[in-house]
Parts: structure tokens; C-alpha cells; sequence
């Protein structure tokens, strides 16, 4: 007989690694977390929540401007204090990582501030030295994110110190074309920045539908964002009055007060000591699991980020929850990646759910496309020229509506109740027949009659 010091232990506190704690907790299982840095994970102290935090800070911005078209005078200009923010934002992190926390601790988890390293299958080595042996182990460490190998990239920032600027820059650089370059991009715009943004690709959010990535470039040009495309940093150099000299392969230069990369992520591997404990990884530093989030060590698995599946909090919740119900609960299941709806928080902001316009036709089906632009009722009073776009992909022959892209206000929001319906396998006579709330934006979804039917998907777009 072995002895097992718990039924589980869980390297990372973030949403996946705490879901799973928390479930197998409740299932009967004895269950230990480590956890470095901050409880509540890359999410809650430095990514989703305190992002969304100063998204809507930025957003007052317009609405301030948008009163004036309502009947509103403002007596004095408004001021803004990025300090005041920060410090906000810093409370409530605190708040939440403090809930998250003891939720663990209501669970009967037991927690370790600390570093925790594999030293075999079965044994977790922390960094006082401390051995726990566990009979299940879950990776749940997420991952961090990466800068490219040029000279002077030391001299830039990542999405990690963007939070915690000690003062608002006044000209900022911004380096990607994903999402997490773009919503910062358009929050510090806001915020009062001049904002540049140079992406080696064409266009911005690779992936994502052809026309939604054309609407957002407009946009983000409309609203004074400098856009470089086809272009990237070569170096970085200390220049005058503290500022950065940027060098880009254009062989043009320019000076801004902070660069910050939003070049990707990469799973944090690096430094458990998987190896000794045969776990198996991707050419990525991914830890390499099957649908059940197991690795090809039985009794050890990993979720979340750190696997390079699906990069979502939902979705780390989902398949911690999954795994815990599965090995300590006597309910089998796993996380659905098929179907997956996702909002990018820039302004305007994206909800995307299924595949692309691009995708149907690669997979040589035939589809039809229903589009609508058009300015919504809140800004034919305003000054701004913003416009909302929307688009269905449907297949031709089952009528199943297959992709829903959305362009605008609260897009995020409306995603997530048509995720509900395309989950169901709601067709386009569904979505015609339900009655639209009027007036609102996403009564557009239920009203799209005009289609382009592609009998031919393998041309191009």
C-alpha cells in the first residue's frame, strides 16, 4: 500500500487550477494548492478582470462626449487620474484574490504560498524543501507572456507591467495584432495617449472573420490610432528624458514613452521539473493532454492555459470542473472546445462565435452570408460615425446557422445569448421567426433577410 499525503495536488491558483480544487473538494477528495505569486491566477490579477476594469474606465470617455448630442452640458471638462484608476483597480484585485482565497479555504483546500516543483510521479517538492505526496497531480500554471529576441527588448513592457504604470504615457507604442494589443490600444487611446500600433501582418486578429477584422482597422483608424502594418520593431534604444528609440524593419525610427509587446503567450513549463515525472510536452512547452485534460502520465493532468488549448477562463473553469467530477466525483465529461464564443474588449468590441466566412469556404461547403451595417440609434444623436456590423454564416443545405460575428456596443454581450441558441443548433427560419426587441442593435440577428448564397466555396472572398 502507498501512502498519499493528499488525493490531489494543484500546481496554480488560477481559474482552472481553483475550480478543480474546489469541485474535487467537494467530492470528498483531500486537496492541496500551491500557488507563487497571487491567488485567482493571470485572469483576476493581471489579465481578463483588471483589463475589463480600465476598458470601462476608457469608455467614459465617449460618454462624456456622447451627452452633449442628449441635452447635456458638462460645466467644467473632465478630468481624468490615472493614478486614481490604479489604485481602484488594485482594491478590487485584492478583494477578488482575497475571495478566491477563501472560497479555497471554505473547501477544506489546503494552501501553499509557494513555488511547487515535480520531483517524481507522485511527489510535489516546495520550496521550503517540504515533500507532499499526491496520488493525482493537475498543472494548472498558465502561462506568461513573451517578447521577441531583438536588441534592447529588456527596455519595453508586457501586459504584466501595463497595469501598474506608475503614470499615464503620453505617446505609447504597441506591438501585435491580437487581441490583447488591440483592446489595450484602444483603452489607452481613451484614456488620453497618442496610441501607435505596428503588427507585422496585413491586417489585425488573425483568425478571426475577414470583414470583422476590416470594420475594427477602420475604426481604430477613425478614432486617430496610427496603425502600422507589415512592419515590426528591429530595436530599442534609451533615448532623451527617459523615452525609448524605436528602430522598425522599415528602417524608419521614432520615440514613444513606453513600447509594450503583445507578441503572445507561452505556457509556463519552464522549471517544474516535468521531465522527472515523464510528462510529456508539445515543441511549445505545452503540457500535452487528451480530451479528458490527462497527460500520458495516468494519474496527472493539466488545464487551462498551460495546456495551449483553447486560452479562455471559461473554458480553464470548464475542463477543471470537468476533471474534478470526473476522477473524484463518478461523473464522467469533458470540456466542450468545439463551440466557443469569445469577445474582444477593444471599442467597438467584437463577439465572435463558430467558424468564419473564410473557413465554411476552405471547408468547401456551401454557405450563405447575411451582413448589416448600419449606425444605431444611440449615435444619430451623437457626433461619432461609429457603426455596428453584424454576420450570419448559414449552411445552404441544413440552414444551420454555423458563425455569428458581431461588430459594435455590448457585442459581447449578445454573443453570449446567441452562443445559448447556435449551441442548440438553431437554424436561420429559428433566428427569423423570433420577434425582435425594438429599437436595439441586436434586433439585426432575428431581421437579416438579404443573403449571398456561395454555391461555390472555394472562391475567394
Amino acid at each position: 500500500m502507498v501512502d498519499f499525503d493528499v488525493d490531489l495536488f494543484v500546481l496554480g491558483a488560477g481559474s482552472g487550477g481553483t475550480r478543480a480544487a474546489r469541485i474535487a473538494a467537494g467530492h470528498g477528495a483531500k486537496v492541496a494548492v500551491a500557488e507563487e505569486f497571487r491567488t485567482g491566477g493571470t485572469c483576476v490579477v493581471r489579465g481578463c478582470v483588471p483589463k475589463k476594469i480600465m476598458v470601462i474606465a476608457s469608455r467614459f470617455h465617449d460618454a462624456f462626449d456622447d451627452a452633449a448630442g442628449y441635452g447635456w452640458t458638462l460645466k467644467t471638462r473632465p478630468e481624468f487620474s490615472w493614478p486614481t484608476l490604479v489604485a481602484a483597480k488594485d482594491k478590487e484585485i485584492a478583494r477578488l484574490s482575497e475571495l478566491y482565497a477563501k472560497n479555497l479555504e471554505r473547501s477544506g483546500v489546503t494552501q501553499y504560498a509557494s513555488r511547487a516543483v515535480l520531483e517524481d510521479e507522485h511527489t510535489v517538492r516546495l520550496a521550503d524543501g517540504k515533500a507532499v505526496r499526491a496520488k493525482n497531480i493537475l498543472i494548472a500554471t498558465g502561462g506568461h507572456p513573451v517578447a521577441p529576441h531583438i536588441p534592447g527588448a529588456e527596455l519595453a513592457i508586457s501586459s504584466n507591467e501595463a497595469f501598474d504604470l506608475k503614470e499615464l504615457p503620453r505617446r505609447i507604442l504597441i506591438v501585435g495584432g491580437g487581441y490583447i494589443a488591440l483592446e489595450f490600444a484602444c483603452l489607452f487611446d481613451r484614456l488620453g495617449a497618442e496610441v501607435t500600433l505596428v503588427h507585422r501582418g496585413e491586417k489585425i486578429l488573425r483568425g478571426f472573420d475577414e470583414d470583422l477584422r476590416d470594420e475594427l482597422m477602420l475604426a481604430l483608424a477613425a478614432q486617430g490610432i496610427t496603425l502600422k502594418m507589415n512592419n515590426t520593431v528591429a530595436r530599442i534604444e534609451k533615448a532623451a528624458d527617459d523615452c525609448r528609440k524605436v528602430t522598425y524593419v522599415s528602417g524608419d525610427d521614432d520615440e514613444f514613452d513606453v513600447v509594450f509587446f503583445a507578441t503572445g503567450r507561452a505556457p509556463n513549463t519552464s522549471g517544474l521539473c516535468l521531465e522527472k515525472a515523464g510528462v510529456h510536452l508539445r515543441e511549445n512547452g505545452a503540457v500535452k493532454v487528451d480530451a479528458a485534460s490527462r497527460t500520458n502520465v495516468p494519474h496527472i493532468f493539466a488545464v487551462g492555459d498551460v495546456t495551449d488549448r483553447v486560452n479562455l477562463t471559461p473554458v480553464a473553469i470548464r475542463e477543471g470542473h470537468a476533471l474534478a467530477d470526473t476522477v473524484f466525483g463518478g461523473k464522467e465529461w469533458t470540456a466542450d472546445h468545439s463551440l466557443v464564443a469569445t469577445a474582444v474588449f477593444t471599442t467597438p468590441e467584437i463577439g465572435t462565435l463558430g467558424i468564419t466566412e473564410q473557413q465554411a469556404r476552405e471547408d468547401l461547403r456551401p454557405i450563405d452570408i447575411y451582413k448589416s451595417r448600419f449606425r444605431s440609434l444611440k449615435h444619430t444623436m451623437t457626433r461619432r460615425q461609429e457603426r455596428t456590423y453584424m454576420k450570419l454564416v448559414v449552411d445552404a443545405k441544413s440552414d444551420k446557422v454555423l458563425g455569428v460575428h458581431i461588430l459594435g456596443e455590448d457585442a459581447g454581450e449578445m454573443i453570449q445569448l446567441a452562443a445559448v441558441a447556435v449551441g442548440m443548433g438553431a437554424t436561420k427560419a429559428d433566428f427569423d421567426r423570433t420577434v425582435a426587441v425594438h429599437p436595439s442593435a441586436a434586433e439585426e440577428l432575428v431581421t437579416m433577410r438579404d443573403k449571398i448564397h456561395v454555391p461555390n466555396p472555394g472562391g475567394a472572398i
